[in-house]
Protein backbone atom coordinates (compact mmCIF):
# COMPACT_ATOMS: atom_id res chain seq x y z
CA UNK A 1 0.00 0.00 0.00
CA UNK A 2 1.08 3.60 -0.58
CA UNK A 3 1.91 6.10 2.16
CA UNK A 4 -1.46 7.74 1.79
CA UNK A 5 -3.18 4.41 2.12
CA UNK A 6 -1.38 3.31 5.25
CA UNK A 7 -3.51 5.45 7.47
CA UNK A 8 -3.02 3.31 10.55
CA UNK A 9 0.77 3.69 10.38
CA UNK A 10 0.59 7.47 10.45
CA UNK A 11 0.49 7.96 14.25
CA UNK A 12 3.89 6.25 14.30
CA UNK A 13 5.16 8.46 11.49
CA UNK A 14 3.77 11.69 12.89
CA UNK A 15 5.39 11.03 16.26
CA UNK A 16 8.78 11.05 14.55
CA UNK A 17 8.45 14.14 12.38
CA UNK A 18 9.85 17.53 13.38
CA UNK A 19 10.25 16.63 17.02
CA UNK A 20 11.43 14.02 19.41
CA UNK A 21 10.98 10.65 17.73
CA UNK A 22 11.29 7.47 19.70
CA UNK A 23 12.61 4.01 19.03
CA UNK A 24 8.95 3.05 18.93
CA UNK A 25 5.66 4.91 19.17
CA UNK A 26 2.50 3.66 20.74
CA UNK A 27 -0.82 3.54 18.96
CA UNK A 28 -4.11 2.02 20.01
CA UNK A 29 -6.44 0.41 17.49
CA UNK A 30 -9.85 -1.09 17.98
CA UNK A 31 -12.67 -2.26 15.77
CA UNK A 32 -16.03 -0.50 15.84
CA UNK A 33 -18.68 -3.02 16.99
CA UNK A 34 -20.79 -4.43 14.14
CA UNK A 35 -18.55 -2.71 11.60
CA UNK A 36 -15.51 -3.39 9.42
CA UNK A 37 -13.99 -0.04 10.46
CA UNK A 38 -10.85 0.03 12.57
CA UNK A 39 -10.08 3.19 14.56
CA UNK A 40 -6.59 4.15 15.69
CA UNK A 41 -5.94 6.79 18.35
CA UNK A 42 -2.45 8.21 18.84
CA UNK A 43 -0.41 11.20 19.87
CA UNK A 44 2.01 12.37 22.52
CA UNK A 45 2.64 14.90 25.26
CA UNK A 46 5.81 16.96 24.77
CA UNK A 47 7.47 19.47 27.10
CA UNK A 48 10.20 21.86 25.93
CA UNK A 49 12.53 24.01 28.04
CA UNK A 50 14.51 26.48 25.91
CA UNK A 51 17.27 29.02 26.52
CA UNK A 52 17.95 31.52 23.71
CA UNK A 53 20.72 34.10 23.60
CA UNK A 54 18.11 36.60 22.35
CA UNK A 55 14.32 36.73 22.34
CA UNK A 56 12.05 37.07 19.31
CA UNK A 57 9.57 39.19 21.34
CA UNK A 58 6.78 38.92 23.91
CA UNK A 59 4.77 35.68 23.51
CA UNK A 60 6.57 35.04 20.21
CA UNK A 61 6.44 31.56 18.70
CA UNK A 62 10.05 32.26 17.71
CA UNK A 63 11.05 31.62 21.33
CA UNK A 64 9.30 28.22 21.27
CA UNK A 65 10.65 26.85 18.01
CA UNK A 66 13.23 27.93 15.45
CA UNK A 67 11.47 30.37 13.12
CA UNK A 68 14.28 31.85 11.05
CA UNK A 69 12.03 34.71 9.91
CA UNK A 70 12.00 35.98 13.51
CA UNK A 71 15.78 36.04 14.06
CA UNK A 72 16.53 39.78 14.41
CA UNK A 73 19.04 41.28 11.95
CA UNK A 74 21.16 44.41 11.80
CA UNK A 75 23.27 46.39 14.28
CA UNK A 76 22.15 45.83 17.85
CA UNK A 77 19.76 43.04 16.82
CA UNK A 78 18.17 41.58 19.95
CA UNK A 79 20.35 43.79 22.15
CA UNK A 80 17.68 44.34 24.82
CA UNK A 81 16.18 40.85 24.74
CA UNK A 82 19.05 38.62 25.85
CA UNK A 83 19.10 35.27 27.68
CA UNK A 84 15.44 34.32 27.16
CA UNK A 85 14.11 31.25 29.02
CA UNK A 86 10.88 29.67 27.74
CA UNK A 87 8.88 26.60 28.84
CA UNK A 88 5.96 25.28 26.80
CA UNK A 89 3.99 22.14 25.87
CA UNK A 90 2.46 23.31 22.58
CA UNK A 91 3.83 20.50 20.43
CA UNK A 92 1.57 18.04 22.28
CA UNK A 93 -0.32 16.17 19.57
CA UNK A 94 -3.52 14.16 19.03
CA UNK A 95 -4.42 11.96 16.07
CA UNK A 96 -7.33 9.80 14.92
CA UNK A 97 -7.28 7.42 11.97
CA UNK A 98 -9.81 5.00 10.48
CA UNK A 99 -9.60 2.17 7.95
CA UNK A 100 -12.52 0.41 6.27
CA UNK A 101 -12.12 -2.30 3.59
CA UNK A 102 -14.06 -1.76 0.33
CA UNK A 103 -14.15 -3.26 -3.14
CA UNK A 104 -11.86 -0.41 -4.29
CA UNK A 105 -9.32 -1.07 -1.56
CA UNK A 106 -9.15 0.37 1.95
CA UNK A 107 -10.98 3.61 2.63
CA UNK A 108 -8.92 5.52 5.20
CA UNK A 109 -9.20 8.84 7.02
CA UNK A 110 -6.69 10.65 9.19
CA UNK A 111 -6.98 13.74 11.40
CA UNK A 112 -4.09 15.17 13.40
CA UNK A 113 -3.60 18.37 15.37
CA UNK A 114 -1.38 20.10 17.90
CA UNK A 115 -1.57 23.25 20.04
CA UNK A 116 0.41 25.68 17.90
CA UNK A 117 -2.84 27.36 16.88
CA UNK A 118 -3.94 30.81 18.08
CA UNK A 119 -1.32 32.10 20.49
CA UNK A 120 -2.15 32.53 24.14
CA UNK A 121 0.01 34.41 26.60
CA UNK A 122 2.55 33.43 29.24
CA UNK A 123 1.13 35.70 31.93
CA UNK A 124 -1.66 33.54 33.37
CA UNK A 125 -3.08 30.49 31.62
CA UNK A 126 -0.68 29.76 28.73
CA UNK A 127 -3.76 28.78 26.71
CA UNK A 128 -3.10 27.85 23.10
CA UNK A 129 -5.49 26.90 20.35
CA UNK A 130 -5.77 23.43 18.84
CA UNK A 131 -5.04 23.48 15.10
CA UNK A 132 -5.38 21.03 12.23
CA UNK A 133 -2.14 19.62 10.88
CA UNK A 134 -3.59 16.86 8.71
CA UNK A 135 -7.16 16.07 7.66
CA UNK A 136 -7.60 13.80 4.67
CA UNK A 137 -9.12 10.62 3.32
CA UNK A 138 -8.14 8.06 0.71
CA UNK A 139 -9.82 5.35 -1.30
CA UNK A 140 -7.55 3.04 -3.24
CA UNK A 141 -4.94 5.18 -5.02
CA UNK A 142 -6.82 8.48 -4.65
CA UNK A 143 -6.57 10.80 -1.65
CA UNK A 144 -7.89 14.28 -0.86
CA UNK A 145 -7.60 16.68 2.05
CA UNK A 146 -4.79 18.44 3.89
CA UNK A 147 -1.45 16.69 4.12
CA UNK A 148 2.30 17.19 3.53
CA UNK A 149 3.04 18.49 0.05
CA UNK A 150 3.68 15.74 -2.47
CA UNK A 151 6.76 17.68 -3.63
CA UNK A 152 8.85 16.41 -0.69
CA UNK A 153 9.30 13.05 1.05
CA UNK A 154 8.35 13.83 4.64
CA UNK A 155 9.93 10.60 5.89
CA UNK A 156 13.38 12.16 5.36
CA UNK A 157 13.05 14.97 7.92
CA UNK A 158 15.97 14.89 10.40
CA UNK A 159 15.20 14.01 14.00
CA UNK A 160 15.41 17.23 16.02
CA UNK A 161 14.06 18.26 19.40
CA UNK A 162 13.42 21.70 17.94
CA UNK A 163 9.98 21.82 16.32
CA UNK A 164 11.23 24.27 13.66
CA UNK A 165 13.81 21.89 12.24
CA UNK A 166 16.43 22.38 9.55
CA UNK A 167 16.09 25.75 7.79
CA UNK A 168 17.07 24.18 4.45
CA UNK A 169 14.12 21.80 4.21
CA UNK A 170 10.91 21.92 2.21
CA UNK A 171 8.07 22.12 4.71
CA UNK A 172 4.43 22.74 3.93
CA UNK A 173 1.05 21.16 4.63
CA UNK A 174 -1.90 22.16 2.47
CA UNK A 175 -5.14 21.00 0.84
CA UNK A 176 -4.63 18.81 -2.21
CA UNK A 177 -5.85 15.94 -4.35
CA UNK A 178 -3.34 13.19 -5.06
CA UNK A 179 -3.01 9.99 -7.08
CA UNK A 180 -0.39 7.44 -5.98
CA UNK A 181 0.60 4.43 -8.06
CA UNK A 182 2.80 1.67 -6.71
CA UNK A 183 5.37 -0.22 -8.78
CA UNK A 184 8.13 -2.70 -8.00
CA UNK A 185 10.63 -0.92 -5.77
CA UNK A 186 8.65 2.26 -5.18
CA UNK A 187 5.76 4.46 -6.28
CA UNK A 188 4.97 7.58 -8.28
CA UNK A 189 2.44 10.23 -7.37
CA UNK A 190 0.96 13.43 -8.79
CA UNK A 191 -1.04 16.14 -7.06
CA UNK A 192 -2.84 19.45 -7.49
CA UNK A 193 -2.36 21.57 -4.36
CA UNK A 194 -3.63 24.82 -2.89
CA UNK A 195 -1.96 27.85 -4.50
CA UNK A 196 -0.86 31.04 -2.74
CA UNK A 197 1.48 33.70 -4.16
CA UNK A 198 3.61 35.68 -1.72
CA UNK A 199 5.66 38.33 -3.53
CA UNK A 200 8.27 40.93 -2.66
CA UNK A 201 7.25 44.43 -3.77
CA UNK A 202 9.35 47.58 -4.29
CA UNK A 203 10.06 49.62 -1.18
CA UNK A 204 8.82 47.09 1.40
CA UNK A 205 10.65 44.59 3.56
CA UNK A 206 7.36 42.71 4.14
CA UNK A 207 6.27 40.29 1.39
CA UNK A 208 2.80 40.86 -0.05
CA UNK A 209 0.13 38.12 -0.24
CA UNK A 210 -1.63 38.87 -3.49
CA UNK A 211 -4.59 36.52 -2.97
CA UNK A 212 -4.97 36.28 -6.74
CA UNK A 213 -4.18 32.71 -7.73
CA UNK A 214 -5.41 31.37 -11.07
CA UNK A 215 -4.11 27.77 -11.08
CA UNK A 216 -3.29 25.06 -8.52
CA UNK A 217 0.29 24.19 -7.68
CA UNK A 218 1.17 20.96 -9.48
CA UNK A 219 3.62 18.34 -8.20
CA UNK A 220 4.98 14.98 -9.25
CA UNK A 221 7.15 12.64 -7.22
CA UNK A 222 9.00 9.39 -7.84
CA UNK A 223 10.03 7.31 -4.80
CA UNK A 224 12.39 4.40 -5.33
CA UNK A 225 14.92 2.15 -3.63
CA UNK A 226 18.49 1.82 -4.88
CA UNK A 227 21.14 -0.20 -3.07
CA UNK A 228 20.51 0.25 0.64
CA UNK A 229 18.96 3.69 0.26
CA UNK A 230 15.52 5.12 -0.41
CA UNK A 231 15.25 8.19 -2.60
CA UNK A 232 12.67 10.53 -4.06
CA UNK A 233 12.71 13.01 -6.90
CA UNK A 234 10.06 15.71 -6.77
CA UNK A 235 9.02 18.30 -9.34
CA UNK A 236 6.95 21.42 -8.63
CA UNK A 237 5.16 23.73 -11.07
CA UNK A 238 3.50 26.97 -9.94
CA UNK A 239 1.84 30.04 -11.42
CA UNK A 240 3.04 33.02 -9.37
CA UNK A 241 0.43 35.74 -9.83
CA UNK A 242 -0.28 39.21 -8.47
CA UNK A 243 -3.28 41.50 -9.03
CA UNK A 244 -3.25 44.61 -6.89
CA UNK A 245 -4.14 48.27 -7.12
CA UNK A 246 -1.41 49.41 -4.76
CA UNK A 247 1.37 46.87 -4.26
CA UNK A 248 2.39 48.76 -6.54
CA UNK A 249 -0.38 48.62 -9.14
CA UNK A 250 0.30 45.27 -10.77
CA UNK A 251 -1.43 42.57 -12.78
CA UNK A 252 1.11 39.95 -13.74
CA UNK A 253 1.82 36.25 -13.58
CA UNK A 254 4.62 33.87 -14.42
CA UNK A 255 5.09 30.10 -14.30
CA UNK A 256 8.03 28.74 -12.35
CA UNK A 257 9.04 25.59 -10.54
CA UNK A 258 11.59 23.57 -8.63
CA UNK A 259 13.17 20.14 -8.23
CA UNK A 260 13.81 18.27 -4.97
CA UNK A 261 16.12 15.28 -4.54
CA UNK A 262 15.78 13.54 -1.16
CA UNK A 263 17.45 10.47 0.29
CA UNK A 264 17.63 8.23 3.36
CA UNK A 265 20.77 6.08 3.30
CA UNK A 266 21.46 3.48 6.03
CA UNK A 267 25.12 3.31 7.09
CA UNK A 268 26.49 1.26 10.02
CA UNK A 269 24.05 -0.58 12.26
CA UNK A 270 20.95 1.57 12.73
CA UNK A 271 22.69 4.79 11.68
CA UNK A 272 21.56 6.71 8.62
CA UNK A 273 22.30 9.78 6.51
CA UNK A 274 19.41 11.97 5.36
CA UNK A 275 19.76 14.67 2.72
CA UNK A 276 17.71 17.06 0.66
CA UNK A 277 18.73 19.27 -2.30
CA UNK A 278 16.22 21.76 -3.77
CA UNK A 279 16.76 24.06 -6.77
CA UNK A 280 14.41 26.23 -8.82
CA UNK A 281 12.90 29.67 -9.26
CA UNK A 282 9.63 29.29 -7.35
CA UNK A 283 10.50 27.40 -4.14
CA UNK A 284 9.23 30.44 -2.23
CA UNK A 285 6.76 29.64 0.55
CA UNK A 286 7.59 25.92 0.28
CA UNK A 287 10.83 26.78 2.08
CA UNK A 288 10.41 26.45 5.86
CA UNK A 289 8.93 28.68 7.31
CA UNK A 290 7.84 30.46 4.10
CA UNK A 291 11.32 31.98 4.15
CA UNK A 292 11.60 33.06 0.50
CA UNK A 293 9.22 35.14 -1.63
CA UNK A 294 7.56 33.21 -4.45
CA UNK A 295 8.23 36.09 -6.84
CA UNK A 296 9.49 39.66 -7.02
CA UNK A 297 7.41 42.52 -8.44
CA UNK A 298 9.53 45.09 -10.32
CA UNK A 299 8.89 48.84 -10.62
CA UNK A 300 6.74 48.32 -13.71
CA UNK A 301 4.44 45.88 -11.89
CA UNK A 302 5.71 42.71 -13.54
CA UNK A 303 6.45 39.50 -11.63
CA UNK A 304 10.07 38.35 -11.80
CA UNK A 305 11.39 34.99 -10.60
CA UNK A 306 14.79 34.38 -9.02
CA UNK A 307 17.18 31.46 -8.58
CA UNK A 308 16.63 29.76 -5.22
CA UNK A 309 18.28 26.73 -3.66
CA UNK A 310 18.24 24.99 -0.30
CA UNK A 311 19.05 21.72 1.39
CA UNK A 312 20.27 19.83 4.41
CA UNK A 313 22.38 16.85 5.37
CA UNK A 314 21.91 15.00 8.66
CA UNK A 315 23.63 12.04 10.25
CA UNK A 316 21.89 10.03 12.98
CA UNK A 317 24.05 7.77 15.14
CA UNK A 318 22.86 5.20 17.69
CA UNK A 319 25.31 5.10 20.60
CA UNK A 320 23.26 2.28 22.16
CA UNK A 321 19.83 0.83 21.28
CA UNK A 322 18.22 3.51 23.48
CA UNK A 323 20.65 6.45 23.01
CA UNK A 324 21.11 8.36 19.77
CA UNK A 325 22.29 11.68 18.29
CA UNK A 326 21.62 13.66 15.14
CA UNK A 327 23.93 16.27 13.59
CA UNK A 328 22.18 18.46 11.00
CA UNK A 329 23.64 21.13 8.68
CA UNK A 330 21.37 23.12 6.38
CA UNK A 331 21.22 26.26 4.27
CA UNK A 332 19.04 28.35 1.96
CA UNK A 333 20.25 30.83 -0.68
CA UNK A 334 18.57 33.03 -3.27
CA UNK A 335 19.52 35.58 -5.93
CA UNK A 336 16.86 38.31 -5.77
CA UNK A 337 16.61 40.90 -8.59
CA UNK A 338 18.78 43.97 -8.14
CA UNK A 339 15.89 46.28 -7.23
CA UNK A 340 14.56 44.06 -4.38
CA UNK A 341 13.91 46.07 -1.22
CA UNK A 342 16.34 45.86 1.67
CA UNK A 343 15.09 43.54 4.42
CA UNK A 344 13.67 40.79 2.18
CA UNK A 345 15.07 37.38 3.16
CA UNK A 346 18.04 36.26 1.08
CA UNK A 347 19.80 33.36 2.86
CA UNK A 348 19.96 31.38 6.09
CA UNK A 349 21.92 28.64 7.85
CA UNK A 350 21.25 26.25 10.74
CA UNK A 351 22.97 23.51 12.69
CA UNK A 352 21.40 21.13 15.22
CA UNK A 353 23.24 18.66 17.47
CA UNK A 354 21.32 16.55 19.97
CA UNK A 355 21.44 13.61 22.34
CA UNK A 356 18.19 11.65 22.84
CA UNK A 357 17.57 8.87 25.35
CA UNK A 358 14.63 6.44 25.44
CA UNK A 359 14.70 4.98 28.99
CA UNK A 360 11.60 2.91 28.19
CA UNK A 361 9.54 2.40 25.06
CA UNK A 362 7.45 5.44 24.09
CA UNK A 363 9.36 7.87 26.33
CA UNK A 364 12.13 10.16 25.04
CA UNK A 365 14.21 12.79 26.80
CA UNK A 366 17.10 14.80 25.43
CA UNK A 367 19.04 17.98 24.87
CA UNK A 368 19.94 19.91 21.74
CA UNK A 369 22.28 22.72 20.69
CA UNK A 370 21.02 25.00 17.90
CA UNK A 371 22.73 27.72 15.90
CA UNK A 372 21.02 29.69 13.13
CA UNK A 373 21.87 32.68 10.93
CA UNK A 374 19.70 34.91 8.75
CA UNK A 375 20.77 37.40 6.06
CA UNK A 376 18.49 39.83 4.23
CA UNK A 377 18.80 41.93 1.08
CA UNK A 378 21.04 44.87 1.87
CA UNK A 379 23.48 42.72 3.82
CA UNK A 380 22.04 42.95 7.35
CA UNK A 381 22.36 39.69 9.26
CA UNK A 382 21.70 38.17 12.63
CA UNK A 383 22.25 34.93 14.51
CA UNK A 384 20.60 32.84 17.21
CA UNK A 385 22.13 30.40 19.70
CA UNK A 386 19.84 28.10 21.62
CA UNK A 387 19.89 25.22 24.12
CA UNK A 388 16.79 23.05 24.37
CA UNK A 389 15.72 20.22 26.68
CA UNK A 390 12.68 18.09 25.85
CA UNK A 391 10.61 15.25 27.25
CA UNK A 392 8.08 13.36 25.14
CA UNK A 393 5.56 10.70 26.20
CA UNK A 394 3.91 8.85 23.30
CA UNK A 395 0.57 7.12 23.64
Amino acid sequence: MTATQKCLSLPLLSASLMGLSGIAAADKSFKVPDSDTTITVGGYVKFDAIWSDKSAGVDSVGDQQLNINLVPVGPGAGQHKKDQVTFHARQTRLSLGTSTPTSYGDMTTYIEGDFFGTDGNESVTNSNGFRIRHAYGSLGNFSAGQYWTNFFNEQAYPETLDFGGAVGEIFIRQAQVRWTQKFGGGDWSVSAESPESVVAVPGSATPFRSDSDHAPDFTGRLKFAAGRGNYSLGVLGRNIHVDSAAAPAATSGKWGGALAFVGIVPTLGRDDVRFDVNVGNAIGRYQVPGFLPDGYVDASGRVQLARQESGFIAYRHFWTPSLRSTLELSATDSRPPAATANGINRSDRSQHLNLIWSPVAFVNVGGELIHAERTVVGGASGSLNRLQFSAQYNF
